[in-house]
């Protein structure tokens, strides 16, 4: 195969690019590790529900995201922050009306977030994305870069944007290799929510609204250090989410790890959440297309994000890295992904009639 781009990453920030270089009637290409486009963005059906299994919310603020959602054709709507909250202290006692709900203010997206990797899927032709095609080797030549897939395909490209998180890069086999400064900026730059896990429980009422509860709660005793409601924006099935706040090691044992979730969730929310209809498990550290072994320990601050300068200008500027933890405004954030995209978008225009 041969293309002008090769976008390596189907994630919202690969998407994002690719359509925009569709829209521009440029030669690409967009390699997917996984068997599904998306990333981190997964959306879980249910009864006509919707439940993000990773990022959910976005905010005031990011104008691409919002221009995204508006030229899709797609709705946002407020996080549910209405009632109580509940604290749970160290030694498992949930106490009453203790803070308040911590994402007020944030925006959900009806349908859930897939519906923006479908939009965008749509505006690209299904014969130039890959899926099931992870990139291991990247070799340049003279006036081409060699991509080389797990099976030992290759790809032929004149310039390469690696919309993936720099960690994950970091483990492609790079001929000639890149310098070393450039694998120590990829191997430092943490991979946002890499390291954690999101459990949701889904019912088929909203139990805890009735009781004068938003469904937000904190934890000091767990498994669920931060619950909140991840309920649809009208109608049912309804849900509860939280971030699990034990560390890889001690989750890698679903079973016994969603017996602990349903009794957490029993004491702080009382015996009707003890039978959801679904309880789902997404453990973003054990999934080798998002952590590597670097990732396994959660963040428990946003990173300093942005391009590292040890990472501008590789190959003469034919290796570009375009993910969302190289944005310097809202790196980690989805609207990073969008911003990561655009700044490389930009570098490739410079080239495009080259």
């Amino acid at each position: 195969m041969q293309t002008d781009t090769l976008i390596i990453g189907g994630g919202l920030a690969g998407l994002f690019l690719a359509a925009r270089l569709s829209a521009l009637g440029h030669d690409f290409l967009l390699a997917e590790a996984r068997p599904r486009l998306g990333g981190r963005i997964a959306t879980l059906h249910q009864d006509g529900g919707a439940f993000d299994m990773g990022p959910a919310w976005f905010w005031p603020g990011q104008p691409r995201i919002a221009q995204l959602i508006t030229q899709l054709g797609l709705s946002r709507f407020d996080q549910y922050a209405h009632g109580d909250l509940i604290y749970e202290d160290d030694q498992g006692q949930p106490i009453r009306g203790q803070g308040f709900a911590s994402m007020q203010g944030s925006y959900r997206l009806t349908g859930g977030l897939g519906q923006l990797i479908t939009g965008l899927s749509d505006q690209i032709d299904a014969g130039r994305v890959h899926l099931g095609t992870p990139i291991t080797g990247l070799a340049r030549h003279t006036d081409a870069i060699t991509a080389t897939v797990q099976t030992g395909q290759t790809i032929a490209a004149r310039r390469a944007v690696l919309a993936i998180p720099p960690r994950l890069a970091s483990d492609i086999v790079f001929d000639p290799d890149l310098p070393g400064p450039a694998h120590a900026a990829m191997k430092a730059t943490a991979t946002w929510m890499a390291g954690h896990a999101k459990a949701v429980a889904i019912y088929d009422r909203a139990f805890w609204r009735e009781a004068g509860l938003s469904g937000d709660a904190m934890s000091r005793f767990g498994p669920l250090s931060e619950i909140h409601d991840a309920s649809p924006a009208q109608g049912g099935p309804y849900a509860l989410f939280g971030f699990l706040g034990v560390p890889p090691q001690a989750r890698a044992d679903e079973q016994a790890l969603k017996q602990h979730i349903l009794a957490q969730l029993t004491r702080i929310f009382g015996p009707d959440a003890a039978s959801p209809v679904t309880l789902a498990v997404k453990d973003w550290a054990f999934d080798r297309f998002t952590a590597n072994g670097l990732d396994q320990q959660p963040l428990f601050a946003h990173p300093d994000y942005g391009l590292p300068a040890a990472l501008s200008g590789l190959w003469n500027g034919k290796l570009i890295f375009g993910g969302t933890e190289v944005a310097p405004e809202f790196g980690g954030y989805l609207e990073g992904a969008l911003e990561a995209a655009e700044n490389a978008l930009s570098q490739l225009k410079s080239g495009l009639s080259d």
